[in-house]
């Protein structure tokens, strides 16, 4: 599936709690091997094949945290 989108992660906002991972449609989130500055083990995006829709950022409780870039036809 092409990518119609694009997700930017703040590891260091992220507090882990999941909730993206549990939305996002396609699966393309998971939880990091490694902790951020806060002591939690933040998301990260498997870099490929996010749709755009957005679902990871209206959930996530940290503002900051998930940006979504949705990409237009040329």
């Amino acid at each position: 599936m092409p990518d119609k989108g694009r997700v930017e992660l703040a590891p260091e906002l992220c507090k882990g709690c999941g909730l993206c991972i549990q939305t996002c449609v396609p699966k393309l989130l998971r939880v990091s091997d490694r902790l951020n500055h806060l002591g939690y083990a933040p998301v990260e995006y498997s870099g490929a094949g996010c749709s755009g829709c957005g679902l990871c950022f209206y959930v996530c409780p940290e503002p900051g945290a998930i940006r979504v870039f949705k990409r237009v036809a040329a």
